[in-house]
C-alpha cells in the first residue's frame, strides 16, 4: 500500500535516520544524534527507546561530559541478527555468515558438479541448512540470505541467464524463500563482489571503481559515485562478453571472441591441458595445481599465466578508456595468481590505454580474495533487512 506523508511516515523516516547514526557512529549519545540530525532531543530520546526495545541498540555506560551531566552512550547491537551470503559458483558453493556489521562469524564451502539444476539447488539448500544450524542465538535469527550468481537476474530474483552454469529462467528467489521462509536477494556475483570490495576491501576509499571477477568466466561490477551501477534494465556489467577478437571462437553466450575466452580460468585450463598433456603425474587441471607448479618455477605454467595476464590487460584497457574509473580491482579465483599475472597485464595496459584516463588510476588485486562476492551478498541481505518495515514503526 502506498504511504502518504503522514506523521507515521515521518516517524519511520526519523527512526531510520537515528538508527543510521547509531550504526555508523557508535558509541554515540542521544544529544550528539540530535545535534547531527537536527531532530529535537525529545524526538531522538523517544526513537532511541524504541530501538532499545527492539534490541537494535543498547546502552554501554556514560561518556565524557562537556560541562553537564555525563551522556549515556549508545552502541549498535550488531549481533541482534545474522546475514547469510552465498557465492553460487559453477563448481562450488561458498557461504559466509556475518553479523549486522558484516563481520564474518562462520564460513563453509562445498563442491558441486552442476550436472542438473535440481541437484545444484539441492546442494544449495543443504548448504543453507548447515549455516542456519551454525548460526548463534540472536533476537532476529537469520535476517536474510544474499545469493551471488554468475549470470543475469531480474528484480524478482529469477535467474534469467547464467551461461556458465547452464541455467535459464530459474525462479531461485522464490524456491529458497518458499523453503526457508527467509527474505532472499539474488544478484550477479560480480555486483556482489564490487559491493564487498567497496565496503570491506580494496575499494573502501574509492567512489568510482570497477570490480572484475575472474573465474570460470569473467563478470564485472561497476560503482559510480559510491552507488552500484545497474544500467537502464538492471543488466550492466557483462564485460566478460565484450569481444576482444572480432573473429575469435564462439562463446556460450552466442557471441564470438569474448574476453572470457582468453582471460579466464577456463582459458588457462585449456592451455594448461595442452601444455601438460602426458604429464607422468597425471595432474588434474585445478588452480591449486597450477599455482603450485608456478611456485616451483615451472616455466611453461608461468608463461601461461603471463599469457592470460596479457589478455586480462587487453580487456582492462577497454574499461579504462570507456569508464575512466579511479580504481580497478581484480578478484575471483584467478587473482590468486597475481604475482604472475601482474607484469604482462600492466604491460598491456600501459601500451594500449589512453594516458589521461590512466593517469590517476589504481589497479589492485582483491584484498578479500575469494570472499569478495560472498561478503557483498551478505551486505545485500543486511541492506534489505534495514529497509524492511520489520525494523520500522508500523
Amino acid at each position: 500500500m502506498k504511504q502518504t506523508g503522514d506523521l507515521n511516515l515521518v516517524k519511520k523516516i526519523n527512526k531510520s535516520i537515528v538508527l543510521h547514526y547509531i550504526r555508523n557512529h557508535s558509541p554515540i549519545s542521544r544529544a550528539r544524534i540530535a545535534e547531527l540530525t537536527g531532530l529535537t532531543k525529545a524526538t531522538v530520546s523517544s526513537l532511541v527507546n524504541e530501538l532499545l526495545e527492539s534490541s537494535l541498540a543498547h546502552e554501554i555506560g556514560t561518556g565524557k561530559s562537556s560541562g553537564g551531566r555525563k551522556p549515556v552512550m549508545l552502541l549498535f547491537n550488531r549481533t541482534a541478527g545474522y546475514a547469510l551470503g552465498i557465492d553460487l559458483g559453477v563448481h562450488y558453493i561458498r557461504a559466509v555468515l556475518t553479523d549486522l556489521n558484516g563481520v564474518s562469524v562462520e564460513e563453509y564451502k562445498v563442491q558441486h558438479d552442476n550436472a542438473k539444476v535440481e541437484l545444484a539447488i539441492a546442494e544449495l539448500k543443504a548448504c543453507i541448512r548447515e549455516m542456519i544450524r551454525r548460526a548463534p542465538e540472536s533476537v532476529y535469527g537469520i535476517i536474510g540470505i544474499g545469493i551471488g550468481i554468475p549470470g543475469i537476474s531480474d528484480g524478482l530474483g529469477q535467474v534469467l541467464f547464467a551461461p556458465n552454469l547452464g541455467w535459464a529462467n530459474v525462479p531461485l528467489q522464490q524456491i529458497i524463500e518458499d523453503e526457508f521462509g527467509i527474505a532472499v536477494v539474488i544478484d550477479n556475483e560480480a555486483n556482489a563482489g564490487a559491493v564487498g570490495e567497496k565496503e570491506f576491501g580494496a575499494g573502501r576509499d574509492a567512489d568510482n571503481l570497477v570490480y572484475i571477477s575472474v573465474g570460470i568466466g569473467i563478470g564485472s561490477g561497476i560503482i559510480i559515485k559510491g552507488e552500484l551501477y545497474r544500467g537502464s534494465s538492471g543488466f550492466s556489467g557483462e564485460l566478460g562478453h565484450m569481444s576482444i577478437q572480432h573473429d575469435g571462437g564462439t562463446c556460450r553466450c552466442g557471441n564470438a571472441g569474448c574476453w572470457e575466452l582468453y582471460a579466464s580460468e577456463n582459458a588457462l585450463y585449456e592451455s594448461a591441458r595442452a601444455l601438460l598433456l602426458g604429464d607422468k603425474a597425471g595432474r588434474k587441471m585445478e588452480m591449486e595445481t597450477l599455482l603450485s607448479l608456478a611456485e616451483d618455477g615451472h616455466e611453461g605454467v608461468i608463461k601461461l599465466f603471463a599469457q592470460v595476464g596479457h589478455f586480462l590487460g587487453v580487456g582492462v584497457v577497454n574499461i579504462i578508456n570507456g569508464f575512466n574509473p579511479e580504481r580497478i580491482i581484480i578478484g575471483g579465483r584467478l587473482a590468486e595468481a597475481a604475482k604472475w599475472l601482474r607484469p604482462s597485464m600492466l604491460q598491456s595496459m600501459e601500451g594500449r590505454s589512453l594516458p589521461y584516463p590512466r593517469e590517476r588510476l589504481q589497479v589492485e588485486f582483491s584484498q578479500l580474495g575469494s570472499r569478495s562476492a560472498v561478503l557483498g551478498a551478505c551486505s545485500f541481505a543486511i541492506s534489505k533487512f534495514f529497509v524492511s518495515t520489520k525494523v520500522s514503526v508500523e
